[in-house]
């Protein structure tokens, strides 16, 4: 098989970028070891910037996007007992961030690419890159018990953390940062009606909580625990005490219902500074991970696809080389913003159970100071709802 951009992974990176590229008129071919149905039912959590809104209605896969997707235009912050409203949308000059789920992301650019006529390839096994250094890089792969061979011009690993793309590149020539936090979160789905118009997010005694929302009648919700609990110690009425506790007011309480789905992640955070090597180009969870708490790791990888199409398509139309030169200078500049504005929000909204009352102290003086400075606020809301998209 012969294409211009081999494209290893069908998450919202891999998808995006094809979509993108497609209406360039340049040829993909997406490879992906799961099954579609596996990748369209996994449940992701899915807070999107105006930048991602605005890309995804632009390039026409947004219809479904406008007509289920939860509009918000601020965010609200609680801790001591109150609770205190950031108004993104007055803060940054009208814009906002919308609630749709990854999962419903990838199933309206999966429809897309194979109604474009796309090649797409799940359930592939035992994925390969070779010659990345040369002109005429390869991905070999199996399918079906067969093995095939893409040639093509470039690489773009967008297989996540664990794939094959980034570990091809030599250890000696990757730069990568790593960071663990000593929380996790438990998530879980509940068949419930919304119980506020917009997040939540609550600084707690007892830790920390999100009360987010997916539809009129299924709601997400997180509670901070140990990363090392076993999500057998929860059962739903000790999951539905802790939620209570840390989230109710004296005249708001939290709406419940039956837990349909549970489980427990850990925080942290990771950066791989070598985003290209020869021919190849990471993208996404491949190269960087966030902790959830800033919203941005979908975000992050169709920024970065963003850039790697233009790039391409100067490339093509242009013959121009200087974006694909600067692609891992450009992404890795907002994906460290991007990690410094997570990492802040984590460190703020989270309870360390190891700091001295002191250091509780300071935490609750910066909660009080983004809710009662306006340039304080303004900043978060910037960041919140997406900085600008820079070359």
């Amino acid at each position: 098989m012969r294409t211009q951009v081999g494209i290893i992974g069908a998450g919202p990176a891999g998808l995006m970028l094809s979509h993108l590229l497609h209406l360039q008129g340049i040829d993909s071919i997406v490879l992906e070891n799961r099954s579609r149905k596996e990748i369209e039912g996994t449940i992701r959590a899915g807070v999107l910037e105006q930048g991602t809104v605005e890309l995804l209605k632009g390039t026409g896969v947004g219809e479904r996007l406008v007509k289920e997707g939860s509009v918000h235009h601020g965010i609200e912050l609680q801790f001591n007992g109150r609770r205190h409203r950031i108004n993104m949308n007055e803060l940054t000059g009208g814009k906002s961030i919308t609630v749709y789920a990854q999962h419903e992301v990838i199933k309206d650019l999966v429809a897309s690419r194979l109604h474009d006529g796309a090649q797409i390839y799940f359930d592939v096994r035992d994925v390969r890159l070779l010659d990345i250094e040369t002109s005429s890089p390869k991905i070999r792969f199996r399918k079906d018990g067969v093995e095939e061979e893409i040639e093509c011009d470039f690489i773009a690993g967008c297989d996540g953390y664990h794939g094959p793309s980034r570990k091809s590149i030599p250890e000696s020539e990757r730069k990568e940062f790593k960071h663990t936090y000593p929380f996790g979160w438990l998530g879980i789905l509940a068949e419930a009606p919304p119980s506020n118009p917009e997040l939540i997010y609550s600084n707690h005694e007892s830790g920390f909580a999100l009360i987010s929302t997916r539809s009129i009648d299924i709601q997400r919700y997180y509670l901070q625990v140990d990363p090392s609990e076993h999500i057998e110690n929860w059962s739903d009425d000790r999951i539905w005490t802790e939620l209570h506790k840390r989230v109710d007011l004296k005249d708001w309480k939290l709406n419940d219902g039956p837990i349909i789905q549970k489980n427990i992640v850990s925080m942290r955070s990771f950066i791989c500074e070598t985003m290209q090597y020869g021919r190849l180009y990471l993208a996404g969870d491949a190269t960087h991970i966030v902790p959830p708490t800033g919203a941005k790791g979908l975000n992050l990888a169709i920024a970065d696809v963003q850039v790697l199409s233009n790039a391409m398509k100067k490339y093509y139309h242009e013959q121009q080389t200087e974006l694909l030169t600067r692609y891992s200078e450009i992404c890795t500049r907002r994906v460290w913003k991007a990690q410094r504005f997570s990492a802040w929000m984590t460190r703020m909204l989270h309870r360390n159970f190891e700091h001295s009352p002191f250091e509780y102290g300071l935490q609750l003086a910066e909660l009080d100071l983004v809710t009662s400075s306006q340039s304080a606020a303004k900043s978060l809301a910037e960041q919140y709802v997406g900085l600008p998209l820079e070359y």
